[in-house]
């Protein structure tokens, strides 16, 4: 049976570089997204990779169910990668966010992939071999006004990562966890000329590089990784030393 790799919110930006990362590597890719242009991708990527088999499936990975049903409608397919990609990205409020939303976000960033690998590695683990791709943020260690939800559920991904990835290892399953900073998908509230700078600098970096490094942790058996490494770990370990009762004036004053 071919091989296939799985690619969660991969009508855009880094989930569609997964996609090409994995169909260079000769697998067969399912791209799925709650957006119908993941059809269109789907032949951009046939266009670009000559005898790649591509079933792009719309699916809206927000609804509590999602999960099983994207596993049922994958019977068929052996999926010996599981990229856990889509996401959103917001700042604000916790309160001031809707009802929907927020179980949107919990939805997304927490149930949904955590039971995606559930299932999906069950069959890795009878295979004895897979491979799953957990996407965090440095956000996770981050803890600050108005990332609450977006950085909390990130933070649950990179702790159900760590613990999943020692659980498997031995069964021949490999759990990575993604911890990028930010990343050039127009995502973020940036202009032009700072997108310039940080690109040139190296703390911005492109969706290419960062799936193309991504994916080469994961094959190395890696339990994570933070990309770009030393500006990442240079602002975690810049943020870690201010103390609440700072962030609370920061709050006060409006300064952020």
């Amino acid at each position: 049976m071919s091989r296939y790799a799985l690619v969660t919110g991969a009508s855009s930006g880094i989930g569609f570089q997964y996609a090409r990362v994995m169909a260079r590597r000769g697998y067969n890719v399912i791209i799925v997204s709650n957006e119908e242009a993941v059809n269109i991708k789907a032949q951009e990527l046939k266009g670009e990779f000559t005898g790649v088999e591509v079933v792009p499936m719309v699916c809206d990975l927000g609804r509590p169910e999602s999960a099983k049903e994207l596993y049922e409608r994958c019977a068929g397919y052996e999926v010996e990668v599981l990229i856990n990609n889509a996401g959103v990205y917001h700042d604000r409020d916790f309160l001031d966010d809707s009802e929907g939303f927020n179980k949107l976000i919990f939805n997304l960033h927490m149930n949904t992939p955590a039971m995606l690998l559930y299932y999906f590695a069950k069959d890795m683990v009878a295979r004895g071999k897979g491979y799953v791709l957990n996407m965090s943020s440095i956000t996770n260690r981050i803890a600050v006004q108005r990332l609450g939800t977006y950085g909390g559920t990130k933070a649950f991904l990179s702790a159900f990562s760590r613990s999943v990835h020692i659980e498997l290892r031995q069964k021949g399953v490999i759990v990575t966890c993604v911890r990028p900073g930010a990343v050039d998908t127009g995502l973020y509230s940036i202009n032009k000329s700072a997108t310039k700078v940080g690109l040139a600098l190296g703390y911005i970096v492109k969706p290419e590089y960062l799936a193309k490094h991504a994916v080469k942790a994961m094959f190395r058996g890696r339990a994570d990784v933070t990309i770009p490494w030393f500006w990442n770990k240079l602002l975690m370990f810049l943020v870690s030393l201010i103390p609440t009762w700072l962030l609370r004036l920061v709050r006060k004053w409006g300064i952020f």
